[in-house]
């Protein structure tokens, strides 16, 4: 063999995925990403993505799983956790003896979380008081259009559902920072000082009632709220009301390669598996969709993937069947698919140029994630890779190996850790991100395209 024949056949040679897509892929990428692009517009929680997701798949015949249902290959089920988690199933035609292929994403991203008392007034200004949300650089949210989400337990019972800042008539709210003029203290400090978390406060407002008396600008707020929501001040102890950029998911660059919006960790995912399997028909193994909540603080929490909501949806799957649950798991393969972070050459020290995703280079498998000595990763076989990567070959889908930074610049993990705690073969794959929980991140539409193929692939199996 030649020299140049050697190389083409023993050396690995990514090359961008534009340079393969053909002319049908690419009309079928751009329809794929204006349907994920309008998911992201109507879903900026974790509440309304799981409401989007129980609508659509209601359209598409799920029905809500209950105990004792009988259960056919092709029947479609889903698990609705309190509305802020979900879980859809398609019956395989094989029994779940012989396990299930499962994908994994979360529907939390970094936000600010009203306070339970939060509506206060400093110096004829209304404020919002809140606690940030997972990992955030605090400095990012001040100065942007911020909007108001979640839902209220009124006093009398009732619930309302709020959003401010999202419609083109709306107001958005705001963060201040201090002007460059006097900024001299302020530049001195790291950027992790720069703002502090009690500083993240949302203006709410400034024009005052009429009338004596103190608190004028805070009880036009509070008037404001009762008119349109029938909120008074205690409600607030029984909200879940959280901040979030407003706006809309935009197409990015002159070439509209790229999609910027807030978010995309993780749902840019969670789409991807749901529009997969939603075009199922009768899969060999059962396909199961988790969508989860709580994955930016660790997993926790009754909607949370450290949770017992999986078993119990995966037991009445069972149970139907007359299979042992654990027998299920231990024969099952689950696709943590959540993201990674993109190569960026602004920041380029960051990362080890050899193992780290691209944007345009398709899916990115990733074999570890965890920090430093790989704590807090479930660090999947050689098996479970050759696994991934014989699937998704097969199905002519465009993928490539990340490693989330240097070993030690830092770290992050994903809900990877908790499927396989419960003897579930698991591998982390996702879109690569740029600007990762920044409010306005940034994902290749190729690449956006490749993960829900990937995901079609892996609930086909």
């Amino acid at each position: 063999m030649t020299t140049e024949e050697l190389r083409e056949s023993l050396l690995a040679a990514p090359k961008n995925g534009y340079t393969k897509l053909t002319a049908e892929q690419r009309e079928e990428m751009e329809g794929y990403c204006r349907r994920y692009a309008a998911f992201m517009d109507e879903c900026k929680t974790e509440r309304e993505a799981t409401t989007w997701a129980v609508r659509e798949a209601e359209k598409r015949g799920f029905k809500p799983l209950t105990y004792g249902m009988k259960l056919e290959p092709g029947d479609r089920v889903y698990y609705n956790n309190r509305d802020k988690a979900i879980i859809l199933a398609v019956i395989g035609s094989q029994s779940l003896a012989y396990g299930a292929n499962i994908c994994a994403a979360h529907v939390d991203s970094p936000r600010m979380d009203i306070k339970p008392n939060p509506l206060y007034e400093d110096s004829e200004i209304a404020y919002l008081k809140t606690h940030y949300y997972g990992g955030i650089k605090k400095y990012q949210w001040a100065t942007v259009p911020l909007a108001l989400h979640g839902v209220v337990y009124r006093k009398d019972g009732t619930v309302v559902t709020v959003t401010v800042g999202e419609d083109e008539t709306d107001p958005v709210l705001m963060i201040s920072d201090l002007l460059i003029h006097l900024s001299a203290d302020q530049m001195k400090k790291p950027l992790a000082e720069g703002i502090v978390g009690e500083q993240l406060n949302v203006i709410m407002g400034t024009e005052p009632l009429e009338g004596e008396g103190a608190d004028l600008v805070k009880l036009h707020i509070m008037k404001l709220l009762n008119e349109k929501y029938g909120m008074v001040e205690s409600d607030f102890l029984s909200a879940e009301l959280t901040v979030v950029p407003a706006g809309r998911c935009r197409e990015v660059g002159l070439d509209r390669s790229l999609l910027g919006a807030y978010g995309h960790d993780d749902r840019v995912c969670a789409y991807a598996e749901m529009e997969a399997i939603f075009d199922l028909t009768v899969p060999n193994k059962t396909a199961v969709c988790i969508l989860a909540d709580k994955e930016e603080i660790g997993s926790v929490g009754i909607s949370g993937m450290q949770s017992d909501f999986f078993e119990y949806f995966m037991e009445t799957l069972c149970i139907a069947q007359d299979v042992r649950l654990r027998e299920c798991f231990a024969n099952s393969f689950c696709l943590s698919a959540d993201v990674s972070n993109a190569f960026d050459p602004n920041f380029a020290e960051t990362c080890d140029r050899r193992n780290n995703s691209q944007l345009n280079y398709g899916i990115s498998i990733c074999k570890y994630t965890g920090s430093r000595g790989k704590g807090g990763a479930s660090d999947a076989s050689a098996e479970a890779m050759g696994h991934v990567r014989t699937t998704l070959d097969n199905a002519g889908v465009l993928w490539q190996i990340a490693t989330l930074g240097k070993v030690d610049q830092g770290g992050g993990g994903t809900v990877a850790a908790y499927m396989a705690n419960r003897n579930i073969v698991t591998v982390d794959a996702g879109v690569p991100v740029l600007c990762m929980h920044a409010p306005m991140e940034l994902v290749s539409k190729l690449d956006c395209y490749m993960t829900w193929r990937a995901c079609t692939a892996i609930y086909e199996a």
